[in-house]
């Protein structure tokens, strides 16, 4: 008998009405349901489960350790496949509310060593190194929303848009597509307790963007990886994807990134350019660093965006200017004009991991590493 592949609908036979009866329905006093939430063994995609707890936790060292099967997530072998999860940060759950908890997790081997795609130890025992420098950090999270067929929301099906310009914060159904899902994981961050700071549309249509900051330390990656759990969680009830794919579209089209701006106490204080400026001068001896560390395939991700098109300085070049969205370093105009503030690092990619990119920042400007 010959079978014909056919499209997979996810949502096929649910009800998100029915589900919210039962959502509505009371659990015992002093039960709650955790969400155990990690990044799985391609260092780019979150994995979650649940188990049911006899009590309400407040802080993550009150937790259990779990473990989950690391040979169906790439980080284990079948034969030795338990993978034991530490909870490391807790989160209100915006989809079952009451004391329900969402769980950040890291991973760790049966021998209790760190998993290969387990960034977080590492970048922890970073900010603890420069926690007397109290470096902040701000990211912005551009990506993109693709229908289940991987096409771009609301794209034609057979051809393309009109060319970029109207799109970028605009207004309008012929402008924006997708703002349901940008409006809902706003505020399922906020609900969480995710320092979310903002959001808006990107450059290309179906591309968005929202911002998460200032976070100090480890917390900057915590509240990214958890805000990017939620949009894909978000996303798929409205039966959408999303992708971080720093170039999604090919041609004449921007790419996706995570622009990441830094800084330390000196440079928020009076005349911290002279801070920023040195900051600059150790990241343009250390460039082809940190192409490696932003994004998960060692520079080969960025290739496709950092052409010094689109926004984009070039991948081969370090440069750094006021106000210039084309420079691997931009100091907005109005740092440069009061003298003190931060800096933005445009090379990150949409897919890079936060505690990777965080921590190669620290370890250059902080801790003087080259």
């Amino acid at each position: 008998m010959n079978y014909q592949r056919s499209k997979m609908n996810p949502n096929q036979g649910t009800n998100k009405t029915v589900l919210d009866r039962y959502l509505r329905l009371d659990i015992p006093d002093q039960k709650c349901q955790a969400m155990y939430v990690w990044v799985d063994g391609s260092g780019e995609n979150l994995r979650s489960k649940t188990r049911t707890l006899n009590f309400v936790p407040k802080c993550p060292s009150e937790l259990p350790i779990w473990n989950f099967d690391g040979s169906s997530t790439g980080q284990a072998e079948g034969s030795n496949s338990d993978v034991y999860l530490y909870p490391v940060a807790i989160y209100r759950d915006p989809f079952r509310l009451g004391n329900n908890k969402l769980v950040l997790c890291e991973t760790y081997k049966y021998n209790k060593k760190p998993t290969d795609t387990n960034q977080r130890w590492k970048c922890l025992e970073v900010m603890k190194k420069a926690a007397d420098q109290h470096p902040w950090f701000g990211m912005e999270q551009e990506y993109t929303l693709l229908d289940t067929d991987k096409h771009p929301l609301g794209w034609p099906k057979n051809g393309y848009p009109g060319p970029q310009g109207p799109y970028y914060c605009g207004v309008g159904a012929n402008k924006v597509y997708g703002r349901d899902v940008v409006e809902a994981h706003y505020r399922a961050c906020l609900y969480t307790g995710i320092n979310i700071s903002g959001e808006n549309a990107e450059v290309m249509p179906a591309q968005w963007e929202f911002q998460v900051g200032p976070c100090e330390g480890i917390t900057m990656g915590d509240d990214l990886w958890m805000a990017r759990y939620l949009l894909h969680r978000v996303a798929e009830d409205f039966n959408v994807v999303v992708t971080l794919d720093p170039k999604p579209i090919p041609g004449d089209w921007n790419g996706a990134g995570m622009h990441t701006n830094f800084s330390t106490a000196g440079m928020r204080s009076p005349n911290g350019i002279l801070e920023i400026e040195s900051a600059i001068e150790k990241l343009s001896k250390v460039h082809d660093k940190h192409i490696q560390a932003y994004d998960p395939h060692g520079g080969k991700d960025n290739e496709r965006r950092l052409t010094g098109r689109h926004e984009t300085s070039s991948i081969h070049d370090f440069s750094a200017g006021v106000a210039n969205r084309g420079a691997s370093i931009r100091i907005p105009r109005g740092v440069a004009e009061e003298k003190t503030g931060y800096l933005e690092d445009r090379r990150p990619s949409s897919n890079a991991d936060p505690y990777v990119v965080s921590d190669r920042l620290v370890r250059t400007i902080c801790l003087n590493e080259q």
